[in-house]
Formats: structure tokens, C-alpha cells, sequence
């Protein structure tokens, strides 16, 4: 790398949507190194490695919107004035036109506002206005451009419009719910990780104790083939499903009520079930072991299904509503089987989604693509029964889903999209107080350039999928949506950069896609908080994340329970914590020392997290909620009480801490070095515990009774 010009490459970030420096988690301000800046940059199309590569990418970003007729894309808010630029060739009359989505045409008025022409490859380019009319319907539109003198490509005629709603719907009455991590519900019919009968079971459950819903872990799909990705937030894909969490018992009794399904299948799914329930005396998630025996028995029910020629109508709407990404999610999903679960180690002719080597490879293994596409349309019609009966139940919300930052990047998403996510690049986090050394979670960003220019139809999808069959969606680091830490491969998670993403698009498609599934938005806002995110979320009316432990007063004292943001989901703890009684028994600190994660001393970190233990439990002891020495489960009980009676519109209850469980789930900033994702649920005295036994538990009950407060 040879810059000489820092001004000119740093000025190039700026204009790219890159910030150059950033405030730490210490309150230093950072300065991005050059040489991050220019890894980032060519990641987003733009060398940066030379002061001359530099001043062409300046150039050519400059240049880009004159050499379009029309905006690849352009979103607004209904009911906002909003105008649209058309480029043309300097001279020419234009006329312009938006195709609703309903299928009528409205012509655009043009607007009095003169731009000087440019040059563009020595030819000059005018710059016309045009109002778009305030009354269109939300809904995805295009724009037309009719060029009366010139030709120009077909491509670049046209261009998306979204017209977007102001808000997301709210939730329709204060409530409380639960959180869990699914895989841990292991039940006495789980095949050795919880699945959606036993989440079916939790919802129940939590409707008989008027709660009004249950937030899980993101349920996304991994690759059929060992070793299974544990981590629930690197999945391969975001738009389809994780057949593991499919139940062989209500499969079977499907396939049954529309194919035959012979004994010797009958046999098998039996003897699978058998084994299966050992695995769930292990002290471990074991999804090798799971998938090893769910597979073959989900196959011999698909041979079943095939061999009789069995049609459901909902399995046929599903497949024609997903459409190709889902049929292409079925051939990755068959070369994975032989060629491995990273695509970025298959043969080269095999590496473009759409080439012809693919489309060959397909037909030759017709029928395990067609399993694989079944499975998702089994895990349709198994996700639709456990929200149906949840809101059957009382629940005015049901399920709620999480949507994960991002993909693996060897996945199916990473595959199928190409270039709409970034290459050389993986997102993280900077170095903060729980995580001195940064996080980086080895996922491509999406790049917002190249998203405008497919008209976000690829977020849209995703966004599609994980409303399905929800009554709201919790968007994990929604600061994503106004920037993301971006880290160049070979760079630690410490030396990245903020990039920041076109929020009024991101957050105003999502307000779209969740207004008609009539769901609401909890968007995970915690950590270091641009200014502006919060307001933003709020004028949309989603709710951000608010945990206990995090919730202080410039004072210095915890924020009392009237104090919190009405617009929130508040809870106790979350997924990167252990859960409260282990908190409280610095189960955290004891791991982060045992990993060499923490920085400073250990005597001081104790010493620190003793003391903001001390100030909670003194302020429950002044709110009169425990006594002079509480025992931890007292402290446990109280804290869901006093965060129940907050202004908080959700208020979330962890099921590990129902059960009084002390293990955290997950320790940021490690793979290996800690069981990540693959802890069972266990109880106060560190034995394995079950769904059923769990839930008849004195505590659940006690603390379920407590938490009702929010009504």
C-alpha cells in the first residue's frame, strides 16, 4: 500500500459512508488506520490501495447517480413530500411514471429546479426533478423513465420506488412473556434438543400464567451435514429454517393423514426415538447426534410422502410463495451433502448459484433437492401450528423470532446472493467493557450500495421469512441498520471500522414487511448507541432492549422501575450472560478469568461487579421486596418483580432462570474455549433438568406469578 494523501482517502471513507474515527469504550476517540480504511473501501468496489486509486474512486463515486436515468432505488415515507432525480442526456424531454404495485400507472409531475449539466464520458448529462405524488399507497413500486430522444439500456430506465409506513404496529396491551433458548427445552420427547412441540409446550404454559409470549432463539437453517454450526446467530441461511427443530412424532402423524407410511418406516422412527431420548441425559447439545437420527427418519417419511403421491395445499402455496431462493436452498443444501457445508471449498464450477454446472448437478440429484425443499415446507406447516395455538391460547403475541446479524460466509445466503454481501470483510464489535480484545462473528455485511441497486429485494425476502408465523420479531444489534463494524480479513476484531448503512431504507422496508404481518419489531439496541438510533426507533414505534443490570442513572444507581422507556422489551439478563443466579454468583467473571478474557485485574472486575450487585439488592431491599440477607433465589424472585412493575410496554422472562439454572449459554468473543451454544438446561443444584420437570417447578411458578405484575 502506497498513500501519501491521508486527507484524500480519508475524505473518500467519509463520502463511501465509512467514519474515520469513533469513540471508545474507555470515552478516547480512535482514528481508523489507512490501511483498514483502503481494505474497506475495496470491499465496498472502491481500490483505495494507491493516492491514484483513490482519486478514481472518488471520481466514479461522484459520477455515480449521473450515470442512471433513474434511482435504483428510492424509499419514502407515505404521506411525505419526496422528489426523485432523472439523468438524461442534457436537452432531452422526459417523462416518468410509477407502476403501483396494484397494477395502476400514475405519471409524475416534473419540478422547476435547474442543475448545471455534467460530463460523462464526454458526453453532457441533465438533471430533471420530479414530485412524488404524497397519496401513494404503501407497497413496492417501480419507476419508469420514457426518454422522448435518446435510448438508453432497459436497466437503467427503471428503478424501485418504496413508499414505506410511518410506524410499526404496537403491542396491543402491556404484557410479559418469556425467552429461551429452543435447542435447551429438552423434553421427555425430544430427540436430545428441544423442538417445536416442546416450544408448542412452553406456550402453553406461559398462556396459562397470562403471558403473552415467547421469544426464542433464532431458529435459521444450518447445512444437513457435520459438523453443525452450534451458534443459532451464524446460520447459513436467514431466509429458511433448521430441520432439526422439526417433531418426528407430529411429522409422522402428518404423512399419515395423506400417505401410507409402511411398517419398516414405522420401525425406524421408533427405534430412532429410543436412542434419541439418551441424548438428553448428556451434558451436552449434541447436533451431530440429533440430525444423525432425525435425518433418516425424516427421509423414510418423505420416501413415504413421494411414494404416494401425497399433496397438501399448504405445502404447494408455500412453495410457490418462496419461490426460487427456496428451491435454490434445496440445491445448496444437496451439494453440501457432497461436497461439504462451506461453499467456498466446492469445485469452482459449482461456485455461482445460477451457472450451468449447478443447474446439472440439480437434475442429477433431483430427489434430494426435493427432500430438502420438503423439510421447509414441513417446517412451514410445524411453525404455523405452534403460532396458531399460542394465540388459540390467550397470547396476544405468540411466538416472537430473532433475526441474527448476518450468515456464515460459506452459507447458502453468502452463495445465492454474490455480491450483494461484501467479500474480505466480516462483521464484530470494537473492544468494550465485556469484551476487551472485540468481537468479530464472522459474517459478511450486506453492502448498501449494491442492495439499493438490487432494489433491497434480498433484505425483503429475508425480512419475509423470519415474520412468517410470528407475532414480532426481535432484530438482534439493530444498530446494524445505521452501522456496522466492519473488520478486513487478517485485521483483529479490535481494528475495523464503522460503516454506516442507509437507515431511512432499512428501518423504513422493515416497518413495511412487519405492518403486513400485523407484527410487531424489538430491535436489540444495547452496547454503545449511536444518538440517533434510539429517536429513530421510537418515531417508528419499535421498541429497543433494556436489561436490568445495564439500566443506570447518571447517578449512579440503578434506574428505578417508572424510569424506563415505555418503548422497550425490558428483561433481567440476556443471552450473553449467564443467567441470574449465575450472575450473581460472578459465574460470568469466573469464566472470562479462566479464558484470559479479561484486561484488567480480576480482584478489580470482582470488586466492580460485587458492588453493582450490591446497589440492585439494595434496591430491592428499599422497594421492600427482599429482606436484610436474601438468599440468591429470593434476590431472583425479586428482581423479575421489580422490573415488572417498570413502564416498560414487554417485559421478558428468562426460562433458564425459571429453573434457576447458572450456566451462561454463550461467552462472547470465543468459539471453542467455551461450550458456546451446546450447554443443557439445568437446575439450582447443577442437575439436568426437562421441559416437564421445569415447568411444574415451584420457582417458575413463583416467579411466573411475580412477572403478571405488568398487567
Amino acid at each position: 500500500m502506497s498513500i501519501t494523501d491521508l486527507t484524500a482517502i480519508r475524505e473518500l471513507a467519509e463520502r463511501a459512508g465509512l467514519e474515520v474515527e469513533y469513540w471508545g469504550w474507555r470515552g478516547a476517540k480512535e482514528r481508523v488506520a489507512p490501511e483498514t480504511l483502503a481494505a474497506v473501501l475495496d470491499a465496498l468496489g472502491l481500490p483505495a490501495a494507491t493516492d491514484h486509486e483513490v482519486a478514481a474512486s472518488a471520481l466514479a463515486l461522484d459520477e455515480r447517480p449521473w450515470r442512471r436515468a433513474v434511482p435504483a432505488c428510492t424509499t419514502v415515507r407515505s404521506g411525505n413530500d419526496a422528489q426523485v432525480f432523472i439523468h438524461v442526456p442534457h436537452g432531452s424531454e422526459v417523462t416518468v411514471e410509477v407502476a403501483l404495485e396494484d397494477g395502476s400507472v400514475r405519471r409524475l409531475e416534473q419540478l422547476e429546479n435547474w442543475v448545471d449539466p455534467r460530463s460523462i464520458d464526454g458526453e453532457l448529462v441533465g438533471r430533471a426533478t420530479f414530485a412524488i405524488p404524497t397519496d401513494l399507497p404503501t407497497g413496492w413500486h417501480r419507476i419508469h423513465a420514457h426518454l422522448a430522444d435518446h435510448g438508453a439500456p432497459a436497466s437503467a430506465t427503471t428503478g424501485t420506488l418504496i413508499v414505506v409506513p410511518a410506524a410499526t404496529p404496537w403491542p396491543a396491551q402491556r404484557a410479559w412473556g418469556l425467552f429461551t433458548q429452543l435447542y435447551q427445552l429438552r423434553s421427555t420427547t425430544s430427540w436430545g434438543i428441544g423442538d417445536l412441540r416442546d416450544l408448542s409446550t412452553l406456550t402453553a404454559w406461559g398462556a396459562q400464567h397470562d403471558g403473552d409470549f415467547v421469544l426464542v432463539n433464532p431458529l435459521n437453517a444450518n447445512p444437513p451435514v457435520a459438523p453443525i454450526e452450534p451458534s443459532p446467530y451464524l446460520p447459513t441461511s436467514r431466509q429458511f429454517g433448521d430441520p432439526l427443530i422439526l417433531n418426528v412424532d407430529w411429522a409422522a402423524a402428518f404423512v399419515a393423514q395423506r400417505a401410507e407410511v409402511p411398517q419398516a418406516t414405522v420401525e425406524l422412527l421408533s427405534r430412532n426415538a429410543r436412542e434419541a431420548l439418551l441424548s438428553n441425559r448428556i451434558d451436552t447439545i449434541d447436533r451431530d447426534e440429533a440430525w444423525a437420527l432425525k435425518q433418516p427418519a425424516l427421509r423414510a417419511l418423505f420416501d413415504a410422502w413421494q411414494a404416494s403421491a401425497a399433496f397438501d395445499d399448504d405445502f404447494d402455496d408455500f412453495r410457490r410463495e418462496a419461490g426460487e431462493p427456496l428451491e435454490r436452498f434445496g440445491v445448496f443444501c444437496a451439494i453440501s451433502m457432497v461436497h461439504g457445508r462451506d461453499a467456498r471449498d466446492w469445485p469452482s464450477e459449482l461456485a455461482a448459484a445460477s451457472g450451468s454446472d449447478v443447474l446439472s448437478f440439480a437434475a442429477d440429484h433431483a430427489e434430494d433437492v426435493e427432500f430438502f425443499v420438503w423439510l421447509q415446507c414441513l417446517l412451514e406447516v410445524q411453525a404455523r401450528r405452534v403460532q396458531s395455538e399460542a394465540r388459540a391460547a390467550g397470547m396476544s403475541i405468540g411466538v416472537v423470532h430473532d433475526l441474527p446479524v448476518g450468515v456464515h460466509a460459506g452459507g447458502a445466503d453468502a452463495w445465492s446472493f454474490g455480491d450483494a454481501l461484501a467479500r474480505g470483510v466480516t462483521v464484530g464489535v470494537p473492544a468494550d467493557q465485556y469484551n476487551q480484545f472485540g468481537q468479530n462473528w464472522s459474517q459478511p455485511p450486506w453492502r448498501p450500495d449494491r442492495l439499493a441497486e438490487l432494489g433491497y429485494a434480498p433484505y425483503r425476502d429475508m425480512l419475509r421469512a423470519v415474520f412468517r408465523n410470528a407475532g414480532a420479531v426481535r432484530i438482534d444489534h439493530i444498530l446494524g441498520f445505521f452501522r456496522l463494524w466492519w473488520i478486513p480479513e487478517g485485521n483483529s476484531a479490535k481494528d475495523g471500522c464503522f460503516v454506516r448503512t442507509d437507515a431511512e431504507a432499512m428501518l423504513g422496508i422493515l416497518a413495511l414487511e412487519a405492518e403486513r404481518a400485523g407484527a410487531v419489531v424489538i430491535g436489540e439496541d444495547l452496547g454503545t448507541v449511536p444518538p440517533e438510533a434510539r429517536d429513530a426507533l421510537a418515531e417508528r414505534g419499535m421498541l429497543g432492549a433494556s436489561v436490568l443490570w445495564f439500566e443506570w442513572t447518571e447517578a449512579g444507581v440503578p434506574l428505578a422501575p417508572e424510569d424506563y422507556r415505555r418503548a422497550c422489551l425490558a428483561t433481567v439478563t440476556t443471552h450473553d450472560l449467564p443467567p441470574t443466579a449465575g450472575f450473581l454468583a460472578l459465574e460470568h467473571l469466573d469464566v472470562r478469568e479462566r479464558l484470559g478474557l479479561l484486561e484488567g485485574s480480576v480482584e478489580e472486575a470482582r470488586a466492580s461487579e460485587l458492588e453493582t450487585i450490591s446497589k440492585v439488592v439494595n434496591r430491592l431491599r428499599a422497594a421492600g421486596l427482599v429482606g436484610a440477607t436474601p438468599s440468591d433465589e429470593e434476590v431472583v424472585v425479586a428482581l423479575h418483580e421489580y422490573l415488572a412493575g417498570s413502564a416498560a410496554q414487554l417485559f421478558g422472562v428468562g426460562v433458564s432462570d425459571l429453573a434457576g439454572d447458572r450456566r451462561g449459554v454463550n461467552q462472547p468473543g470465543t468459539a471453542d474455549e467455551y461450550p458456546n451454544w451446546r450447554v443443557p438446561m439445568t437446575n439450582g443444584e447443577g442437575r439436568l433438568v426437562l421441559l416437564e420437570e421445569l415447568l411444574a417447578s415451584p420457582l417458575a411458578a413463583q416467579i411466573a406469578a411475580s412477572s403478571a405484575r405488568t398487567e
